[in-house]
């Protein structure tokens, strides 16, 4: 049995994932290590069955999230985390590099996640690292339509005539909670923090064939429509402000926060008015992150976790350094 004194900083060995969208940003942007073509996706810290990341670092190298939770329970992940999830790790953290277009999806909120597939729903962020000149990410619709302009649409091949589609740059934030229409436009890299599901529902594919398979894309209208929110929004961006050397609130939900902290000199953070585990996400620079006399070095594309009874750390950058911080 392991104690308490045997819980630190956290890393999780990354798991990609090939898509017929994905391209090469991974490995020549977040300098990541892998096999293959068209890796669209790194699974950075994953509790989805069948898809559990493994600790890389320590004593603890080879636990998962589960078992992680099971050992430690609640100074793992929180007391309040652990009486409400239980051994279920709650968040999927990913790295998302669309050399082409994601299809035009909707996700579903816990309730029907739940009754139809045993899993949570998937509210998720997404905070772009790198885009492409001239790159969009679609999401919600651009002006008020009925469910039935929607479906004839749709049947047209003409949905993304009524979708709301906007120019992105690095450092933009978007929020997209369950039932939100959207997609991750080409030439777009970004870090997306979500519920731990992998329920989508396909509305838009395009009518591409994966050449890995030699055939079109399942979609999921039947299971979608009853999910989408056709509500009109002024904007879908998440504002934030940028401070230096301090935290930045970005997107703060029930299903989880999220912030920014922008580096460039030696900090102290204290976590002991957290009741749940911290995740890191670097997003440019690098940095060293010390706890008890210890050094972990975390750079771009990297994450790395920390346990809830891990009350103070300190961050020393080299140079300028973005942090993603998430907890519950």
């Amino acid at each position: 049995m392991f104690s308490l004194m045997n819980l630190y900083p956290l890393k999780f060995q990354p798991l990609y994932k090939y898509r017929m969208w994905g391209g090469s940003k991974l490995r020549d942007v977040l300098q990541k290590e892998y096999e293959g073509e068209n890796i669209g996706e790194s699974w950075e810290i994953s509790d989805v069955k069948g898809d559990e990341t493994r600790v890389m670092n320590g004593v603890l190298t080879g636990y998962t999230l589960r078992q992680l939770a099971n050992e430690f329970g609640g100074d793992f992940l929180g007391h309040s985390v652990y009486e409400k999830f239980g051994e279920e790790f709650p968040l999927l953290i990913k790295f998302i590099d669309a050399k082409t277009p994601l299809s035009i999806q909707v996700h579903p909120h816990d309730h029907i996640a739940k009754e139809r597939h045993n899993s949570f729903g998937k509210n998720e962020m997404w905070y772009v690292m790198a885009a492409d000149e001239n790159a969009e990410i679609i999401v919600g619709f651009d002006t008020e339509v009925e469910k039935e302009t929607y479906l004839q649409k749709l049947n047209e091949g003409k949905v993304l005539d009524i979708m709301n589609a906007e120019k992105t740059t690095a450092g933009d934030v978007f929020n997209i909670p369950t039932g939100r229409v959207h997609a991750i436009g080409a030439g777009v890299l970004l870090a997306e923090i979500q519920q731990t599901s992998d329920i989508t529902y396909r509305i838009y594919d395009y009518n591409r064939v994966d050449k890995a398979t030699g055939k079109t894309r399942e979609l999921h209208n039947d299971l979608a429509i009853d999910m989408i929110d056709f509500e009109v929004h002024d904007s879908y961006k998440t504002d934030y402000e940028k401070k230096e050397n301090d935290r930045s609130k970005m997107v703060h939900t029930p299903y989880f926060k999220s912030n920014i902290l922008l580096m460039s000199e030696s900090k102290a953070i204290n976590y002991s008015n957290i009741d749940s585990f911290v995740i890191h996400i670097c997003t440019n620079g690098s940095y060293d992150l010390r706890y008890e006399g210890v050094d972990y070095s975390v750079k771009k594309g990297e994450s790395i976790l920390l346990p809830a009874s891990i009350n103070s750390i300190e961050i020393s950058p080299n140079g300028n350094c973005e942090i993603l911080e998430v907890h519950m």
